[in-house]
Formats: C-alpha cells, structure tokens, sequence
C-alpha cells in the first residue's frame, strides 16, 4: 500500500501526519509501529487527520510504540500550522479527545494552542490510590547514588508527573523515565519530565514521553512544568519551558487556562509504501 502523508516536528518533537479525510487509509497497529520506527521513516508520534463537522478535523495520535495518546501538543501546533495553509485561516480548531482546542496562526511558523485546563485531584490524574498530587514521594536516584524524592503530578489531557531538581544532567532519564511511566501509582502510566529552574520564568526540561520514550520536546510536558512551577500562583503566570532545540511559552490566563506558543517546522510532503 502506497500514500501521501506529512512530517513535520515542533522543537524536534517529529509527527508522521496522515490526512484521512478524503481517503481512509487504515493502519494495522504494527503498521503505525513500522511507520514510527527510525530504521524506516521514524517519528514520535504518528497522526491521524479525520473530518468533523464541528470544527476544522479531528486529530487521533498514536505513540510510537502502536498504544494511542488522548493529547499531543506539539503535533495539535503542527496541525493547525497544515491546516492553516490550506485554508488561509489564521484560526483553526481540532477535535482533540472529544474537546475542541483553538489554534492561532502568527508569522514565522509560530502557532499557539490553548488545551485547557489543568487536573490536579488523585482520581483525575489517575492515580491508583489516593495521593498527595502535589508531593508523591517518588525516590529517585542520580548517577552519584544520591536520592531524590517528590514528584508532582499533572493531567492536562494526558498523565504528568515532573520532577524539580537542581542538576537534570545528574540523573539518567532512559532508565528512570521507563521505570516511572510504569511506577503501580498510574494505571495508564505517565510521562516524565525533569525539571531545573533557571530563573522564576524560565525551567529546563528533559522528558521521557508515555509510550514514545526520550523525546526532543513535548508540549503537553511543557504546559504539566508550567502549572507545577505556578502551583500557587497558577492565574496569569507566563513560563517559558526549555528544550534542547528552544523554548515554548506557556501562558495561564485568569480562569486556568493553558495556551501553548512555539515553532513548527516547514511541512515535508512524504510518500510511505507499507
């Protein structure tokens, strides 16, 4: 089977975007694997654009491991960005998980998303057993055998838990990150974010993603960071998240709500034959 399909990546957090709306091309989950995998075309997230009536299309994500993400921030951007191109709009909304996000369209490939707002109870995150979200008490354990523990979890359309330490280099995250995501605290595991304050506005981050592994970015890492760094002054706060490829500008307005801003790349036009 041969189709047309997309790349595109938000600070290196690269998608494969397949456009079903004029033709359904059905996918075996060990096909999306294949399609995610670097020895063949390599992505972190491979994603569906569907028709729906009520806004502009529905998007449907999928790890790079075949499971299905309800959120992907970075990929909702790219999206959006696509969209935007072909239609001349400046303002698209995607059906994400059942819930319409905005997206607006600015000059140099600059797109913001607002997602929502975020979850903080036990039962929402989910955890498996009633918790203090705001301390989990997680050990962890840096490359000098010292310990660390906390952790702070974060539903904001997927599970988040970040960890705000003083040296992220410290710690190896390709073996902490697989052993957290499927910690017996989340039933549908969580991602992972380490996170140094470099200044009030501005936090460093490495992050092993729920399902896809290290990644360059996550955007729904980001916005988690955010409202962890804010817990007690969430409403209008401004954060800028670091990346190894840039930043994303996290805003909180009045009410809890989160917007994303940052980059995507130029739209790559890809054939796959599977």
């Amino acid at each position: 089977m041969e189709f047309n399909a997309f790349k595109m990546d938000g600070l290196g957090n690269d998608f494969v975007i397949i456009d079903q709306r004029e033709k359904n091309i059905s996918l075996s989950n060990d096909q999306i694997i294949k399609i995610c995998d670097r020895e063949f075309i390599g992505c972190d997230q491979l994603i569906f654009i569907k028709k729906d009536n009520s806004s502009d299309a529905e998007l449907e994500f999928y790890n790079s491991d075949g499971s299905k993400s309800d959120a992907c921030g970075n990929g909702t951007r790219c999206v959006a960005h696509l969209l935007s191109k072909e239609n001349s709009k400046k303002e698209i909304n995607l059906m994400v998980a059942s819930k319409i996000l905005k997206s607006n369209i600015f000059e140099n490939n600059l797109v913001e998303t607002s997602i929502g707002s975020p979850k903080m109870n036990w039962n929402e995150i989910p955890l498996s057993k009633n918790s203090d979200t705001r301390n989990l008490k997680i050990k962890l354990i840096d490359n000098e055998n010292k310990e660390f523990i906390g952790g702070i979890a974060v539903n904001v359309g997927n599970p988040h838990v970040i960890f705000f330490i003083e040296n992220i280099d410290k710690f190896n995250l390709e073996k902490i990150g697989p052993e957290i995501e499927n910690h017996e605290l989340f039933p549908e595991k969580c991602n992972v974010t380490l996170a140094k304050k470099i200044d009030p506005n501005l936090i460093k981050v490495k992050v092993w993603e729920r399902g896809a592994g290290l990644t360059k970015a996550c955007g729904t890492a980001a916005c988690a960071t955010a409202v962890a760094a804010n817990l007690e002054n969430l409403a209008n706060s401004k954060t800028e998240i670091e990346f190894s490829m840039g930043k994303l500008l996290i805003s909180i307005d009045e009410k809890n709500n989160i917007s994303m801003m940052g980059p995507v790349s130029e739209i790559e036009e890809i054939k796959i034959n599977i």
